[in-house]
């Protein structure tokens, strides 16, 4: 999987066990809706960690925590 799949599925599952919608975290975190959005949706080649980051503080953990997952585990990722 690629690396830009693996943060739109941990995001996914983060919002999810939050019970939060995108909109939701817009309004918590200003990043603007479209680009969560684009991370969901896998419409970006890559992220920018600010945008990371940003979505961290909405949703109220931090970095560590959003890549703390078997998704980003090297052998689950493409070079």
């Amino acid at each position: 999987m690629k690396l830009n799949e693996a943060i739109s599925k941990r995001l996914h599952e983060i919002l999810i066990s939050k019970e939060m919608t995108q909109y939701e975290l817009f309004k918590k975190s200003g990043v603007p809706r479209s680009t969560i959005g684009n991370v969901i949706n896998c419409s970006y080649d890559s992220v920018k960690l600010r945008v990371i980051h940003e979505m961290c503080l909405g949703l109220e953990i931090s970095i560590a925590d959003f890549f703390t997952s078997p998704l980003f585990d090297e052998n689950n990722l493409d070079d």
